[in-house]
């Protein structure tokens, strides 16, 4: 504030002025006492360093009022909250991956909000295991002998690479090994389970014979990894899960699969073709999978790990495990998940990853027009909205080269660009998430619902109230 002319400082009001206003008292139904002061303290500095360019910055109580209560809707506004995905993208990493079907919501409240036998056996009246609550489920659908269950697939690798691998080798294709979203590095979570890395291949190509040559009496391992959101195409070679599980049977060297994206359903009857199910590399012989529930599970975060008893109970004996292990919450929507896995048709049905992957375009089609008659019919004529055709992606590490056939609404506003739209939308109640391409803003009818249609025509008008 010294650095403000003498003229202008006298103009700022002091900080217990402004909290004795009508203007800011009538606000204290809006927040805290705390909540009021922080406000008024972050209006007063904002205000302090605009007067430094602009002497004539409005300081009436009705202007300082209005920044204070925009101080107050932000502080108050959660930081972690529903949005609007009309980007395309069914599993979008940024957005939270994959929405949870609706019997998992109902899971969720069931457990929530009360006590749960999460560590208790009701049978025996003694304390019981939290991972029982799933790994029958899994062992069921996906044909392992044991499984379990921690925070994420980076987390499920880490832990058995530590209690299978910890000071020996393991071997992996230099084609495999990749760097996912956030800049984790497979080769540098090898090196944190205290396993060897020894690489064999090359980028492109990896034949049976670089496996074999590489094994000593110090490989514990052969490992392949799921690749994610990078493909490699043209003059390429790997060796797939039977020809691995073979080499590590002749040498008595287990074979683990990091699966990635935990497909438990085979989607090539839909076009959608790629993902080889956890059950084939079980059923190939290998003897650890690994693999996501927020991908093509279509489930909550977590990392699930299904194979022999033995490496399993390995798992859940090492001190690892206590740090890697999930919550009450997790296991409760997570079970509703693997439940809907019984009937493949209520799966693709009522899982909404699954549902919004295989929609064939007909009904996106249909979907589509009727939105439009929807959001027409809600919307001020300074709107214009348009159908065309687009594409839409799998997203989270699945598919990389997969287009899905779509249909796009072009929203168009009058004296709005498509640039400023999108980023009104990204501020509005809640937030829409749409995409710009070639000048335009729009979004993909495969990730909407007709329930979010009231809500994103909500959000359209705020956008228009807010000046350009």
């Amino acid at each position: 504030m010294s650095g403000l002319p003498q003229d202008t400082r006298r103009k700022l009001p002091k900080m217990d002025k402004v909290l004795s206003w009508p203007e800011i008292t009538s606000l204290r139904s809006l927040t805290s006492h705390v909540g009021l002061k922080n406000a008024v303290r972050n209006v007063l500095d904002q205000l302090r360093t605009a007067l430094s360019s602009n002497p004539a910055t409005d300081l009436t109580p009705t202007s300082i009022s209005h920044l204070v209560r925009n101080q107050i809707r932000i502080a108050e506004t959660p930081s972690l909250r529903r949005v609007i995905n009309g980007s395309g993208v069914v599993i979008h990493t940024n957005l939270g991956r994959s929405p949870l079907a609706h019997a998992a919501e109902a899971a969720l409240r069931d457990t929530a909000w009360g006590y749960s036998n999460l560590e208790f056996d009701l049978e025996q009246g003694e304390r019981g295991e939290r991972y029982s609550h799933v790994e029958n489920l899994i062992c069921e659908l996906t044909g392992a002998e044991a499984a379990l269950v921690v925070n994420n697939n980076a987390a499920a690798v880490m832990l058995a690479l530590s209690s299978l691998a910890e000071g020996q080798e393991v071997i992996v294709s230099r084609g495999e090994l990749v760097e996912i979203g956030g800049s984790f590095r497979i080769p540098d979570v090898m090196r944190q389970s205290g396993a060897t890395l020894v690489e064999v291949g090359t980028t492109n190509r990896t034949h049976p014979r670089d496996y074999i040559g590489a094994i000593t009496e110090q490989t514990a391992l052969l490992l392949k990894v799921h690749t994610s959101n990078f493909a490699v195409v043209g003059f390429t070679a790997e060796v797939n899960t039977e020809t691995m599980v073979r080499i590590g049977q002749e040498a008595s060297i287990p074979t683990m699969v990091d699966a990635g994206s935990g497909c438990l359903i085979d989607l090539a009857p839909f076009g959608i073709c790629g993902e080889a199910t956890v059950q084939h590399h079980l059923q190939a012989g290998a003897d650890v999978v690994t693999f996501s529930g927020d991908k093509l599970l279509g489930g909550p975060q977590a990392g699930l790990i299904a194979g022999r008893r033995d490496l399993v109970e390995k798992m859940k004996r090492h001190q690892l495990l206590r740090a890697l292990r999930i919550d009450k919450l997790t296991l409760a929507t997570l079970e509703a998940t693997l439940r809907l896995y019984r009937d493949e048709r209520v799966a693709l049905t009522e899982i909404p990853t699954l549902r919004m992957l295989t929609m064939p375009l007909d009904t996106i089609s249909s979907q589509a027009r009727r939105m439009l008659r929807r959001l027409r019919a809600l919307l001020p004529p300074q709107f214009t909205l348009t159908l065309q055709d687009g594409f839409s992606s799998p997203g989270g590490g699945t598919y990389p080269l997969l287009q899905l056939p779509s249909r796009l609404i072009e929203v168009t506003v009058n004296g709005v660009p498509p640039k400023r739209l999108e980023e009104l939308l990204r501020s509005t109640t809640p937030p829409v998430v749409g995409r710009l391409q070639k000048d335009c803003f729009l979004l993909d009818v495969r990730t909407l619902t007709d329930a979010e249609i009231p809500l994103l025509a909500s959000a359209l008008v705020q956008a228009l109230e807010v000046t350009p």
